[in-house]
Parts: structure tokens; C-alpha cells; sequence
């Protein structure tokens, strides 16, 4: 049986799920915790340390052009991709912290941000727990239409956020770069 991702349990709540001990090992962008919990199984009852990376929520979307068979991504610079391995320089679809906001009304005012389009008709098409191993983070993933006239800046996100992004309009298998935002 599958549940609803609209459903949220506390775990504090949870039968068979006993907290112990909850130890905060940082503190500084997001919040790292190690917890020590009791956990029924199978009718005994396991004593377990796990590490959870508390994390926003987030949401994300892929703004499509119908007409033109296109969809427009970021292409950005993401640090813990670079030390990983990666050149660090990702494509990817905008994305941001809902904060205070609704996610559908920050996911809007992220692709503006990022790609310069003013976004309307936004589609939540699924949720996703994004690393559920070891993160808190659920992601709202939407869907919305745009084109020409919806363009009202050049993009390239926020300066004060350190971002520094190219959009990209990935049209039928070929890209091409838009224009850059002026420094």
C-alpha cells in the first residue's frame, strides 16, 4: 500500500517509534542531528543512531514551451557537486526555498529570478523526499507553459545570492545559450 505524500506523521507520535536522544552536530547553513531512537521491527524493539541533514523544502520547475518544443534550464556553478569529483558546472531545472512562501508562489518568483520569465498556469505535478537516508528535504516539482512575451528580464539569478547562472532553452535536442544578465 502506498501512502499519501500529503499525509505527515509525527514521529514523536509514531507507535513504533521511540526518540531517546537528540544531539545537534552543526548549526550553520542547515542543521546536522545525530538521534538515537528506538525503533520496533518485526516485535522487538532495535536501538538505532542515525544522522538527519535537516533541510527546507524545496520546489522546482521545468517551464515548457509547447510550440516551440522547448524547456528552459539553469546552468550554474554547485560547490558539493565539485567536490565530488564533477566540474562542478550543472544543468538543471530552477529550483529554490520556499521559505515563508507557498511553493508555487516562490517556485514563480525563482524562474524569474534564474530565467528571466514571468511564469503563470504553475502545475504541481509530484512531491519527492529527495534523500531520504539522510535529509529532511521534500521537493514540490511543477509544470508551466511559457514563451516569448511571458521573457522579462535576461535572468542570471540574484547577485546578492552569489549566483551566477546562464540560462539555457533546450529546444528539440540542441541548446543555445541566452543573453547573460548585465553585471
Amino acid at each position: 500500500m502506498l501512502s499519501d505524500m500529503n499525509t505527515v506523521l509525527d514521529p514523536l507520535q509514531t507507535p513504533s517509534v521511540q526518540v531517546n536522544q537528540v544531539q545537534i552536530l552543526s548549526d550553520d547553513r542547515y542543521v546536522l542531528k545525530k538521534t538515537r531512537f528506538e525503533r520496533q521491527g518485526d516485535g522487538t524493539w532495535q536501538d538505532i543512531t542515525r544522522a538527519t541533514y535537516e533541510r527546507s523544502n524545496g520546489a522546482t520547475m521545468l517551464p515548457d514551451n509547447l510550440e516551440q518544443h522547448s524547456v528552459l534550464l539553469s546552468h550554474q556553478f554547485r560547490y558539493p557537486a565539485f567536490v565530488n569529483g564533477h566540474s562542478g558546472q550543472l544543468i538543471e531545472a530552477a529550483a529554490g526555498l520556499p521559505d515563508e512562501a507557498s511553493p508555487e508562489n516562490r517556485i514563480r518568483a525563482e524562474v524569474e529570478e534564474e530565467t528571466g520569465f514571468r511564469i503563470s498556469g504553475v502545475q504541481r505535478i509530484f512531491e519527492a523526499l529527495m534523500s531520504p537516508g539522510s535529509g529532511t528535504k521534500r521537493l514540490s516539482v511543477f509544470v508551466a507553459a511559457y514563451n516569448r512575451e511571458s521573457q522579462a528580464s535576461n535572468g542570471g539569478g540574484k547577485a546578492a545570492e552569489e549566483q551566477d547562472i546562464e540560462v539555457l532553452e533546450i529546444c528539440q535536442l540542441k541548446t543555445r545559450m541566452l543573453p547573460s544578465r548585465a553585471a
